[in-house]
């Protein structure tokens, strides 16, 4: 699995799991929804990503996307 399929499944994954918390656990919990949707935002603009950064740390091998 290249850097850039490992990011976007975490990122789908994260936005799943917050929806499911804000709709059976709290409505606070839309708060880590917007958070995730933000740092999407700036990625796309900086091209800086902290999960790439970490999943690059443990050994996962680039794509084009996240250079």
């Amino acid at each position: 699995m290249s850097l850039d399929a490992a990011v976007l499944r975490f990122a789908g994954i994260m936005v799943l799991l917050s929806v499911l918390l804000t709709a059976y656990v709290s409505p606070l919990f839309v708060w880590f929804t917007v958070f995730i949707g933000l740092n999407l935002i700036q990625s796309s603009f900086t091209g800086v990503c902290p999960a790439a950064m970490v999943f690059r740390a443990i050994g996962v091998k680039k794509g084009c996307a996240f250079e």
